[in-house]
């Protein structure tokens, strides 16, 4: 399209200078404009405006149908052209389309397969057409699969200093049986400070074994040991993080370690020990959350003694984060940036329940994945990096010259 005359009202320009309504004025203005071009891309592949004679002309409009796109300034509806006797295509929808196009996918190949439900059905024929074939699932994976594959296995250029590691279970059939399947997934914060989903597997299980070819595939397309690495306590985990990345500190999840604490408390004590317990999270320092844990220690060893004999045990490992600038603390203190990644898939991934196989999983989970990935690149920065660089890197180099 060489030159497109975009129109606009005058109160929605109005509205971008108004604090109140900035925003929805933005998204209005963005859907506006997305709707004209759209209608400027079916001329030019009709080859005629509206109601123009012309005997270039390809075909004829047939109305519009509305789609909505998901932005960050909003959800936009927008009136996509119909054409008769002829295609209309846009790129536009493309960059938020890889998870919904794997997502149809999936329930395509569940009625193939016979394990459908009327309301897949449905849900197919609204979205794909009303008749759909193995050869028309083999053409749209050959589209879609190459991306996944190529995002799943890129080279790992950059330097992650923070790493963040959890698995959820999701269920697949495999030889006409239901498989529980496990789905390991690893989020680093970059020397820029932002946010990259840098692997996911699946895996049989959550086992040492799985976990350490996980991590070895990761460090075989380039990731150097971080120097802290956040996650859950499972034993699997933790031996593989050991293993693989000797060096590097793990610090264990203060939120699922608060769990455990309670699970080990009486019911009458759980409220106060659930506060008291933050005095070691929030300390300044590791000798303040010492002197904390000492004063938890004193107050509960009587009235709940195997809480505060997993409390001295596992200490050392929650308040690994402490030996990093306050204002990277809270972040990495737990997996809370992971887990919100897996309501996401979760939310995905409760429409088809039991995955048709285990390559279909991989094409959602990832398009899904690869979604959160760009949007993470182009927004906000996780962290500025500069406290870092400059305190905890040079105290290491004075350290190492001193040794």
């Amino acid at each position: 399209m060489a030159q497109l005359n975009i129109t606009l009202d005058t109160e929605l320009l109005h509205g971008l200078f108004t604090k109140d309504n900035r925003d929805d004025a933005f998204s209005k203005l963005l859907e506006v404009i997305l709707n004209q071009v759209l209608i400027a891309q079916s001329t030019e592949q009709l080859g005629a405006d509206p109601y123009e004679r012309s005997e270039g002309r390809i075909a004829y409009r047939n109305g519009f149908r509305d789609r909505e796109l998901t932005t960050r300034v909003g959800t936009l509806t927008l009136r996509v052209p119909r054409h008769r006797d002829g295609n209309f295509s846009t790129s536009m929808f493309e960059r938020y389309q890889r998870s919904e196009q794997a997502l149809v996918l999936a329930m395509i190949e569940m009625v193939i397969n016979g394990v459908s439900t009327r309301k897949i059905e449905n849900i197919t024929e609204e979205l794909c057409g009303k008749s759909f074939s193995k050869s028309m699932v083999s053409d749209l994976c050959k589209k879609l699969d190459p991306i996944v594959d190529a995002f799943k296995n890129r080279p790992l250029t950059s330097e992650y200093p923070f790493l963040m590691v959890d698995a959820i279970y999701i269920k697949a059939r495999e030889n006409d049986r239901v498989r529980s399947k496990s789905l390991l997934i690893a989020i680093g914060i970059n020397e820029e400070g932002n946010r990259e989903i840098i692997g996911f597997h699946l895996s049989e299980s959550e086992s040492e074994t799985s976990w350490e070819e996980f991590f070895i595939s990761l460090k075989q397309r380039g990731l150097k040991s971080p120097r802290l690495i956040t996650s859950d306590n499972h034993k699997g985990l933790v031996k593989a993080i050991q293993k693989q990345f000797q060096g590097s500190s793990w610090q264990r999840c203060q939120t699922h370690f608060s769990r455990n604490l309670l699970d080990k408390t009486p019911k009458s004590l759980q409220p106060s020990l659930r506060e008291d317990v933050r005095k070691v999270y929030e300390a300044i320092d590791i000798e303040s959350a010492r002197a904390a844990k000492n004063e938890l220690l004193n107050k509960y060893a009587a009235s709940a003694p195997k809480a505060m004999e997993l409390l001295d045990e596992g200490f050392d490992d929650v308040t690994a984060v402490l030996s990093l600038p306050l204002r990277y603390r809270k972040r990495l203190r737990t997996t809370n940036g992971i887990e919100r990644l897996n309501q996401e898939i979760r939310r995905r991934e409760r429409v088809i329940r039991i995955f048709p196989n285990e390559a279909s999983a991989i094409r959602l989970i990832g398009a899904l994945l690869i979604e959160h990935d760009e949007k993470w690149s182009t927004g906000r920065k996780y962290f500025e990096m500069d406290v870092y660089y400059n305190s905890v890197i040079q105290k290491d180099e004075a350290k190492t010259m001193v040794a």
